[in-house]
């Protein structure tokens, strides 16, 4: 269906996400740091990323600025486990489409997928 690059600097976080998505049709591409994940946006051209809030070296938000930079209609989905009211408002201000909470439950996640394809934000 879809190319999702899953940025997280939990191995086991990534691991879990990429179970759910390749279940649901999905080709995955992995990062385990901001840095890297702006590598792979550039090189692989993902269709959607999912993107960690709190990673060591670079923030997720600052990252999705720099992937918004590099692709406005880039499709960015949050993945949190404190998914605050003042980040999510951020997150949706710097361009993100939504929030999948941790721990990660399969069905929200494929709907919240589903969803940023659709144009919506859940």
């Amino acid at each position: 269906m879809a190319k999702i690059l899953i940025v997280d600097d939990s191995a086991l976080s990534r691991r879990m996400l990429r179970g759910i998505l390749e279940e649901g049709g999905h080709e995955v591409v992995e990062a385990q740091d901001g840095f890297m994940a702006l590598e792979k946006f550039s090189l692989e051209q993902p269709d959607l990323v999912t993107l960690d809030m709190t990673m060591a070296g670079m923030h997720g938000l600052d990252v999705l600025e720099a992937i918004i930079k590099l692709d406005a209609n880039a499709r960015v989905l949050g993945a949190s486990a404190d998914i605050q009211k003042f980040t999510t408002q951020l997150f949706l201000e710097k361009g993100g489409k939504a929030f999948i909470g941790k721990p990660f439950d399969s069905e929200r996640v494929l709907a919240t997928v589903r969803d940023a394809f659709e144009g919506g934000s859940q």
